[in-house]
């Protein structure tokens, strides 16, 4: 089922579309979190990421919970966004050596999973709103929250030392 093909006929059917993307997403990370867990020099980075993975799979706990809510077995579409995002940050790590310059481009890749994130929780929030799904919609926004406040963890940290670390790299000689 694409996002753009007949099989989604109904406001029901791009909500449940967009389930199964953010399914696909959250198992993903969850894939993709211990590679970044091993290449994070810094050691709150790692920590960070730690939880992150932590959290992670909780979310996929409580996007089974609204699938069943829903009377519909969990299940996950291809995402090529989070597919690329992953690809991405892959190949950005994968080409830096300086492990504070990787810190810092880890810290953005790990950003543009929870913007990312923040948006199909945002999103699916409104719509089982719409829906009248309020017990849909407090699940989601606890998932939410959560994506927030590891975005603005993120950005402290990349603030507080990380990318000054990085800032101070120079070429060498």
């Amino acid at each position: 089922m694409g996002l753009f093909t007949k099989d989604i006929a109904t406001f029901d059917d791009l909500f449940l579309h967009q389930l199964q993307d953010v399914y696909y997403a959250e198992n993903q990370i969850t894939k993709a979190l211990p590679k970044m867990i091993e290449k994070a020099t810094d050691g709150g980075l790692k920590a960070g990421f730690q939880t992150h993975l932590s959290e992670t799979e909780g979310q996929i706990k409580r996007l089974e919970q609204v699938f069943d809510l829903l009377g519909e077995k969990a299940k996950a579409v291809t995402c090529p966004a989070i597919d690329g995002i992953i690809k991405e940050a892959n190949e950005v790590a994968g080409e830096i050596s300086d492990k504070a310059v990787l810190d810092a481009a880890l810290i953005a890749a790990a950003q543009a999973v929870e913007h990312y994130e923040i948006t199909r929780y945002g999103t699916l929030v409104t719509w089982a709103e719409q829906l009248g799904r309020s017990d849909i919609a407090g699940i989601l926004q606890q998932t939410l929250d959560e994506e927030y406040a590891t975005d603005d963890k993120l950005t402290a940290m990349a603030k507080s030392k990380l990318n000054a670390k990085a800032e101070a790299v120079t070429e060498p000689a």
